[in-house]
C-alpha cells in the first residue's frame, strides 16, 4: 500500500498557474514580467454589480443556499441563454457552479464508465484533457490545423465519433486560438453528431467567451441547431465576460432535470453551494441595462490590442499568427524561431525520457519567460496528446496596450539571441516540472 493513490498520476494541471512560482521569482529579485500567462481581464468588476455583491453583504446574504443556485439566477441565466439562442430554457435545468471549470470534470463523472471516450478540441483548454484518464476514460483529441484556422467541420469529427462515444467537447469561442464557428460550421458538425453519435452521447459546449466577439462576428451555439438542444449541454459564466474571475461563478444548462439533478448532487458533494451574495451579483450582471455598454468597452480594447499584437508578431521573422475572431488570445506559429535559434537541435539532444515531457515550444517559453522576462504558455500546455511538431505559443491580450507592446519588442530581442538561448540550456534543466 501506497501513501498516494496511484489515479493522481492521471490528471493533469493547468500550467497557466502553474508557471506561477517562476515569474514569483522574477520578481522577488526585482525584474518586471510581461504577463501574458493568464486568461483574465486587467478591467474591473462593472460597478454596478460590484455595488450589488456589497449590498448583498450588507444585507447578510452570507448563508447556505440551495446548491443547484438560488431561483433568481436560475431564472436570469435560463430568460438571458434561451433569448440569445433562441431556446425555451427552464431554471430547473439550470445548475449554478463555483467558475466554469467544476462542470467539466462533473460532466466526466457523471457520463463515463471507465473505457467510454471523450473528444475533446486540441489545442483546448487545459482541464478538458487533464480530467479524462483520471476518471478511466479514453482521450480522442481533435486536432485543430492552423491551415484550418485552428477550426474543424464534421468532416473531421466524424472518424473520432465511435460506439463508445460519449462526450464531444467544443468551445467556441475558442481558447486558446480565438476562433469563432459560424452556423453552417455548426450545422455541418450537428449532422454528423445526430447521424453517427447515439441519442445518448453529450455534446458539452463550452461557451464561456460568449461576450468577447471581434470584427461584427455574432456567437453561434450549437444549441441552437435544431435537433440539438437535447443533446447539448450549455455552459457559460461570469470570469470572463464580468471580468470577474474571482468571483468564481459559472453554470451549465443541462438537456433534462434529471441532469440537472445529478449536477447539484455534485455540488452538494463538493461545494455545498456558490456564495449566495455573488449569485445576486450574477443576477445584476445578467439583468441591468448597465453591463452591455461595460461589457462593449472592453471588448473594443480586446480588438485594439488584438490588431497590434497580431501585426507586432507577424512582423517577427520566424513567427506568423493568425487573427482571432473572439476571446482574448494570440495563438503564434513559432517554428521558424525555434529553429533559428537551435531550439529544434536542442530538444533532439535531450534524453527520450525529457523529450517525453517537454517540448521545443516550452524550452522557448520557459528562454522568453527566464531571461527575456515574458510569460507566455506553450502549445503543450492546451492539450500534450499528439502535441510533438507543433511550435506555438499562446499569448493572452488581457493587459494593457502598453505591457503588450513592450511584450513585442522583448519576444523579438528574444528570437534573435542565439547565445543568449544557448547560455539558458547550458544552465538550466528541462522539463521544468
Amino acid at each position: 500500500m501506497t501513501l498516494i493513490a496511484a489515479r493522481n498520476q492521471r490528471i493533469g494541471t493547468e500550467n497557466a498557474f502553474k508557471i506561477g512560482p517562476y515569474i514569483t521569482g522574477l520578481e522577488s529579485a526585482g525584474h518586471r514580467v510581461i504577463k501574458c500567462n493568464l486568461g483574465e481581464p486587467d478591467f474591473p468588476l462593472p460597478a454596478h454589480i460590484r455595488d450589488e455583491v456589497k449590498r448583498q453583504l450588507d444585507l447578510d446574504n452570507v448563508h447556505y443556499c440551495d446548491p443547484q443556485g438560488v431561483l433568481p439566477l436560475r431564472q436570469a441565466i435560463a430568460q438571458d441563454m434561451g433569448a440569445k439562442r433562441g431556446l425555451h430554457i427552464t431554471p430547473d435545468r439550470v445548475v449554478v457552479f463555483p467558475g466554469g471549470k467544476p462542470p467539466i470534470g462533473f460532466a466526466q463523472q457523471i457520463y463515463c464508465e471507465p473505457g467510454d471516450e471523450v473528444i475533446y478540441p486540441s489545442p483546448g483548454y487545459p482541464v478538458y484533457e487533464s480530467f479524462i484518464e483520471y476518471v478511466g476514460a479514453v482521450p480522442r483529441p481533435l486536432h485543430l490545423e492552423e491551415s484550418a484556422g485552428f477550426s474543424f467541420t464534421g468532416a473531421d469529427l466524424a472518424p473520432l465519433i465511435t460506439d463508445r462515444t460519449k462526450l464531444i467537447i467544443i468551445n467556441f469561442p475558442s481558447n486558446p486560438t480565438g476562433g469563432v464557428a459560424t452556423r453552417d460550421q455548426l450545422e455541418g458538425i450537428a449532422d454528423v453528431i445526430k447521424a453517427k453519435a447515439s441519442p445518448d452521447v453529450r455534446v458539452y459546449s463550452d461557451e464561456i467567451y460568449e461576450n468577447i466577439l471581434f470584427d461584427g462576428k455574432e456567437h453561434v451555439s450549437i444549441g441552437s441547431i435544431p435537433g440539438m438542444a437535447d443533446r447539448t449541454i450549455l455552459v457559460s459564466g461570469a470570469s470572463k465576460s464580468y471580468s470577474w474571475t474571482g468571483g468564481r461563478l459559472g453554470w451549465a444548462v443541462l438537456p433534462t432535470v434529471e441532469e440537472a439533478l445529478l449536477f447539484k448532487n455534485m455540488n452538494i458533494n463538493y461545494i455545498s453551494c456558490v456564495s449566495p451574495y455573488t449569485q445576486m451579483g450574477g443576477v445584476t450582471a445578467l439583468t441591468s441595462p448597465k453591463t452591455a455598454p461595460a461589457v462593449r468597452e472592453m471588448v473594443e480594447a480586446f480588438q485594439e490590442r488584438r490588431d497590434i499584437v497580431v501585426a507586432g508578431l507577424n512582423g517577427i521573422d520566424g513567427i506568423t499568427c493568425e487573427t482571432p475572431s473572439g476571446a482574448f488570445y494570440v495563438f503564434p506559429n513559432i517554428g521558424g524561431v525555434c529553429e533559428k535559434l537551435g531550439v529544434l537541435s536542442a530538444f533532439s539532444a535531450l534524453p527520450p525520457d525529457v523529450r517525453k515531457r517537454t517540448s521545443p515550444a516550452t524550452m522557448f517559453q520557459m528562454f522568453l519567460l527566464l531571461e527575456h522576462r515574458v510569460a507566455a504558455m506553450d502549445r503543450r500546455s492546451f492539450g500534450a496528446l499528439g502535441a510533438e511538431g507543433r511550435h506555438f505559443l499562446r499569448l493572452s491580450i488581457a493587459t494593457s496596450a502598453e505591457d503588450l507592446k513592450e511584450a513585442l519588442v522583448r519576444i523579438e530581442r528574444a528570437s534573435t539571441d542565439t547565445a543568449g538561448f544557448a547560455r539558458f540550456m547550458k544552465e538550466n534543466s528541462p522539463p521544468w516540472n
